[in-house]
């Protein structure tokens, strides 16, 4: 791009003649194949500031990077401006108070390894290399959840850039009805320079790792998964996924790449305490591999990494559930298993413990009352395979419709069209966040994601 002062920006611009350029406008999903026309590598929150004021001086589309995993690849644009956020990497613990912030480009990973160093933890995204900005501002699912909340409900500063330019801090204290937006109301208000959160304290080890089934025991491994966890503690976090084995030594030959059932199992409390409240789940029926250890939080965090490599072809799906009957589960295992791939899973997660104890009205998020939350994450190589495995993906979630409460977790959904969006939130939500958006972002500048458009205008 031509004439564009570079006054008071100290980042790196990246256009389609830079060296770096591809890699930089690579995301998480390989399906995703887009060529913005520049992007904008920030390393504080002034070059966020002057990105924003170049993409509406030039009337061109802007998009947000920070980790690049949704599925969408809503990241990058064609022909228009990246805020490229990976250059803000600062991370700043306050072990007295047992808080951080985090800058938009933090990953994961990076984030928990930087307050494991200090005893200390939250809720966080089931895979290290997702940016905490995408997750946090669309709620934040995690393997603690149960035993801490959401991501969302962690958050107690935000400090964001407008569509206007402007920096403003976002809080319970200051712009208190943009912060509620901006748990669970997604990238729609701005981009978040940086995220304040508070942290738990827990033990350096933790009793934690997977369980595994073939499939001619999956359908009695996931019915007693399903009993245990309705009136288990919050300290038992995890999920089940209907997934495959991995090509790997330690699995026995006979059960490589076959189909698999996978209890994950964490244990949040007391170390001493784990192996008694995580052994009737460990000890039923007759498991091909039971590999539940004392294991850091860091290394839970990257325990289904490898089947979820970046680069892979994504796509996924995700509804909320009311209940989770026997038919229901047949309908899980049998289908997952026509259709496995080393790749990717169907993960069904509890509901329930202290992300459900939060007032509905708290956040913009919601459903947090549902007792599951099932994601449809299927991911293949070679894109010949693209019909199949979408097809697959869309005729296993129809067969599962029946027994959902018609709402959904933003952060799970590909490109499904406005009405999944509205059906989120709610018309009641939905009608708040449209009238914020007006106020915040009445020309939608932040357009590029699972958008809420702005409320009409209320004429003269």
């Amino acid at each position: 791009m031509r004439n564009l002062d570079r006054y008071g920006f100290a980042g790196e611009l990246i256009g389609p003649d830079h060296t770096s350029y591809d890699a930089a406008r690579r995301v998480f999903n390989g399906m995703i194949e887009r060529r913005p026309a520049l992007i904008v590598r920030c390393t504080r929150a002034n070059d966020v500031v002057w990105a924003i004021r170049a993409a509406l001086d030039h009337g061109l589309t802007l998009s947000v990077y920070g980790g690049g995993h949704a599925v969408t690849g809503s990241a990058v644009c064609d022909a228009g401006i990246v805020v490229d956020l990976r250059g803000m990497k600062r991370i700043a613990v306050d072990p007295y108070a047992r808080t951080v912030r985090a800058e938009g480009g933090v990953t994961w990973g990076e984030l928990d390894a930087a307050t494991e160093a200090h005893g200390l933890v939250m809720t966080g995204g089931r895979n290290p290399t997702t940016g905490i900005g995408g997750l946090t501002l669309g709620s934040g699912s995690g393997w603690l959840e149960r035993k801490f909340g959401l991501v969302c409900d962690h958050l107690f500063k935000a400090e964001i850039v407008t569509a206007n330019g402007q920096l403003v801090i976002a809080s319970d204290e200051e712009n208190p009805e943009l912060f509620w937006a901006l748990r669970g109301g997604g990238g729609n208000f701005g981009v978040v320079t940086a995220f304040h959160f508070r942290l738990h304290a827990l033990g350096l080890t933790l009793l934690a790792g997977a369980v595994l089934y073939s499939q001619e025991r999956a359908e009695a491994a996931a019915r007693h998964y399903r009993d245990f966890m309705q009136a288990a503690p919050d300290e038992i976090c995890g999920a089940m996924s209907f997934t495959a084995f991995a090509t790997v030594p330690f699995v026995p030959e006979q059960y490589r790449g076959k189909p698999a059932l996978s209890i994950i199992a964490a244990y949040a409390g007391p170390l001493d305490e784990a192996g008694r409240a995580l052994a009737p789940l460990r000890g039923f029926g007759t498991p091909v591999l039971d590999l539940v250890r004392p294991m850091a939080y860091t290394e839970l965090q990257a325990l289904t990494e490898s089947a979820f490599p970046p680069g892979a072809r994504y796509y996924w799906s995700a509804d909320t559930f009311r209940e989770l009957p026997d038919q229901a589960i047949k309908v899980l295992a049998s289908r997952t298993a026509d259709h496995h791939s080393p790749l990717g899973s169907t993960i069904v997660i509890p509901g329930g413990g202290a992300a459900a104890r939060i007032d509905e009205s708290a956040t913009a998020f919601g459903q947090r009352s549902a007792p599951w939350n099932i994601h449809y994450l299927t991911a293949w190589r070679d894109a010949a395979d693209d019909d199949s495995n979408v097809g697959h993906t869309r005729r296993l979630a129809q067969a599962m419709k029946q027994w959902t409460t018609g709402r959904v977790y933003l952060n799970y959904v590909g490109d499904e069209g406005e009405a999944r969006i509205e059906a989120s939130f709610g018309a009641e939500k939905m009608a708040m966040l449209r009238a914020l958006k007006a106020r915040w972002d009445p020309d939608n500048l932040f357009h590029h994601n699972h958008n809420i458009r702005p409320a009409p205008l209320p004429r003269p």
